[in-house]
């Protein structure tokens, strides 16, 4: 079942995601999939409810494979077992209570807040209740058992209260990364390393669209090195984290607006419990075999993951004692959970004493406030999508209140590439900690640039603090969308390869809604190289006169394989799109169905080939003295310079998603491309 129970949420999982390419290989008999993040097996799926309901092992595998400096789980334990006695004997070592502070990532592609998937504030303080209410072992809360090994763990979390250019800030990041959904590549190599704050001070928390529909969450395993003897390997510093999806992230029990966006079974907060429980050390309570080990001995052996919370299952070792389905690190729906032990206390306190940032951030104060102003706003420069654009510049800033008197008025002041001032004058009334999203239309003349934006007054008068005044980034000048004749009526067919689950498409209209969709669809099982393909998917569109955006995803980052392909043609025939392994992650197109002015008409549109890209960028129908800046996905300039022989050298970049702007006389145009 790939089905949310929640009616809010109609349309959870389009994908706009860049990331890496794993080929799909066969044999004499079954197409397989490379080694990348395994998925788990359909009848495992359906056990809970068609979710994945951790990915954690999956996800260190992969760091394994990615970095094999990286200790083993073997290695772990060996330096990990000392360190778990040493915290028994020695309990003072755990300090009292520890509290670490926290800093939420909100991922979205420029919705609205409550829209999916950019999550209420209210949804994320939730979340971080119900994890103080597990890790404390709370009275009078879910979190609390009267199990004899059941612990208070004395770990709590409080959101951040001092961003990391020592600002006020409640430790809800929004960004918007102008893609629907991520891939778990993408995740770990665009999404983290753009938005993640210093790890020995914060512990980072996702909240994202999963491109893979099934997934609800996983978390990066603490690293061991940095101590004698062992390797000295410190693990991937820059995807630190827990990473949830949105419709996972928080609790319902605390949704008195009815504005949370939260999926049943899985919506009391207890996968980031779960998820937590792996970035301070814990396994999963069968040790992630067959009665495997969890190095916890209050922990009874357990045959293997349970999803029913029957507390009456027989435990591996002794038929007398049953396994502790209620424990957070099972996979028994939310509800059923509510115990850590002692001895994953201890596991837990030595991985805070011990690991590297974990144990600063015994030490850090992040989540203690600095003094507040009474007038104090802060200016961030949006990511830059615009709904409704549709082919029209818009510069997108947001507006933060972080001072103790409601915002009520301001002025800002903005330039594009170091030219002339403008002024922008805002109205309105944000209590503390809230924010305004302004937009402002730009004209079809000003080209990609990079743009700065200040604060020059709050409430009539000058703003008392300044270091939070001040934003630069750049403005990416959306590509015109194309016009076609006849597009009225499209022609929409899409052949499928053997991996259906990993397949989403959205067509969406201006004012950014979908207007049409498919996907996830079933896999073909244990197929060989002589299966047939699925049966093509013929759709007929008629459509009003707008501009569109279609996208077209796979989780897995291949694109469509063995003779799969998607194509968009006119009533009259006309190819709007086609595409098949070229998709990748990510495809798209945007094109009108309205009639171009004449001074929008873009005749000689540039082009670029090949897109995806190893190492050199073809560009077409430039002169000699056209120029050239890229982007990356927040905007930020990687690069710029002259294009020679219609070439842009790209083999320096990062794999990932980037915009080249380009500009040749008086003509500019942006065009997305991967990186591979």
């Amino acid at each position: 079942m790939r089905k949310f129970t929640t009616s809010k949420i109609l349309f959870l999982f389009t994908l706009l995601s860049a990331g890496f390419v794993n080929a799909q290989t066969t044999d004499s008999k079954v197409i397989k999939k490379e080694s990348k993040f395994i998925k788990k097996s359909p009848e495992e799926l359906a056990k809970s409810n068609g979710f994945d309901r951790c990915s954690t092992v999956e996800y260190e595998n992969y760091l394994k494979a990615k970095y094999p400096s990286r200790m083993t789980n073997d290695e772990f334990e060996a330096w990990l077992a000392p360190l778990v006695e040493r915290a028994r004997e020695n309990k003072s070592q755990n300090g009292g209570i520890v509290t670490i502070p926290v800093v939420v990532h909100v991922i979205h592609s420029g919705q609205n807040v409550g829209v999916a998937p950019n999550i209420v504030d209210e949804q994320v303080m939730s979340q971080i209740a119900v994890m103080n209410n597990d890790y404390r072992r709370m009275a009078n809360t879910p979190g609390f058992n009267t199990n004899p090994v059941g612990a208070d763990v004395m770990i709590q979390f409080a959101l951040a209260k001092v961003d990391p250019n020592g600002n006020p800030t409640n430790g809800i990041d929004r960004v918007n990364l102008c893609q629907d959904n991520w891939s778990q590549d993408a995740i770990d190599n665009v999404v983290k390393p753009q938005t993640l704050w210093d790890p020995t001070k914060y512990m980072n928390m996702w909240s994202v669209n999963f491109a893979d529909a099934s997934l609800l969450g996983y978390a990066q395993f603490p690293s061991n090195s940095n101590l004698p003897g062992l390797n000295p390997n410190m693990g991937l510093a820059s995807t630190d984290g827990v990473v949830a999806n949105f419709a996972t992230f928080g609790s319902s029990d605390y949704d008195t607006n009815n504005t949370f966006m939260l999926s049943a079974p899985y919506d009391k907060g207890r996968t980031m419990t779960h998820e937590v429980g792996h970035f301070l050390g814990l396994r999963h309570i069968w040790g992630d075999a067959a009665c495997g080990d969890d190095y916890c001995t209050d922990t009874p052996t357990a045959h293997g993951a349970n999803y029913v919370c029957n507390p009456s299952i027989a435990s591996c070792t002794n038929p007398a004692v049953f396994e502790m389905v209620q424990n957070y690190m099972d996979y028994t729906n939310d509800t059923c959970m509510n115990i850590f032990t002692i001895n994953q206390k201890d596991r837990i306190t030595a991985v805070m004493n011990n690991s590297p940032r974990r144990k600063e951030l015994k030490t850090s104060v992040a989540d203690i406030a600095i003094p507040l102003f009474a007038n104090d706003a802060e200016v961030k420069i949006d990511g830059g999508c615009a709904i409704g654009s549709c082919g029209n510049g818009v510069l997108r800033l947001s507006l933060y209140n972080r001072g103790t008197s409601n915002l009520t008025a301001a002025t800002i002041s903005y330039s594009f590439n170091g030219g002339a001032a403008q002024t922008y004058n805002w109205t309105g009334n944000l209590a503390q900690d809230k924010f305004s999203v302004i937009t402002i239309a730009v004209p079809g003349s000003v080209a990609s640039s990079p743009v700065t934006a200040t604060i020059t007054s709050v409430n009539g008068a000058a703003d008392q603090r300044s270091t939070n005044n001040t934003a630069s980034g750049n403005y990416i000048k959306p590509p015109q969308p194309q016009y076609y004749a006849n597009a009225n009526t499209v022609i929409f067919k899409l052949q499928r390869d053997y991996f259906g689950t990993e397949t989403q498409w959205t067509l969406k209209n201006s004012a950014g809604q979908i207007v049409k969709y498919g996907g996830p669809y079933p896999d073909v099982d244990n197929p060989t190289p002589t299966t047939p393909l699925p049966a093509l998917i013929t759709q007929t569109w008629t459509l009003a006169p707008d501009c569109y955006v279609f996208t077209i995803s796979d989780a897995y980052g291949d694109g469509l394989d063995y003779g799969g392909y998607v194509d968009l043609t006119t009533g009259s025939g006309t190819v709007i799109y086609h595409a098949d392994t070229d998709i990748l992650d990510y495809g798209t197109k945007s094109f009108t169905t309205q009639v171009l002015a004449t001074n929008e008409v873009v005749k000689d549109n540039f082009g670029i080939y090949p897109n995806p890209v190893n190492d050199i960028l073809n560009v077409t129908k430039v002169s000699n003295k056209a120029t050239f800046e890229i982007h990356n996905t927040v905007g930020q300039i990687v690069k710029s310079g002259v294009i020679n022989n219609n070439q842009v050298r790209v083999a320096d970049l990062v794999k990932g998603v980037y915009i080249i702007s380009i500009k040749d006389n008086n003509i500019s145009e942006s065009i997305k491309f991967i990186k591979k």
